[in-house]
């Protein structure tokens, strides 16, 4: 995939700032926790890094459940699988 470093960066902040909002929420995190740990989960990466874009093959949300309710919650919690509309407003 190839695009700008201002797109990329783009990316990079949309998605901590999601995955923040759902630690927030759902992780019960305070918010300068939840925006570290969106750091740790989107950490930049050069723009030689051959995987560079590899962690936004599934949105926040996802890694965020992941994170929150473990791998298994798209079994356990059928109900988190779709993020609700307030998530899908931060876009």
């Amino acid at each position: 995939m190839t695009s700008s470093e201002a797109e990329y960066l783009d990316c990079l902040r949309g998605e901590r700032r999601a995955y923040a909002w759902v630690m927030e929420r759902y992780g019960g995190m305070p918010p300068q926790e939840a925006a570290e740990a969106a750091v740790r989960c989107y950490p930049y990466e050069p723009a030689d890094d051959p995987y560079r874009w590899l962690v936004f093959h599934e949105e926040a949300w996802h890694w965020a459940m992941q994170a929150v309710h473990g791998h298994d919650y798209v079994v356990e919690q059928p109900e988190l699988v779709h993020p609700p509309a307030d998530y899908r407003a931060l876009d």
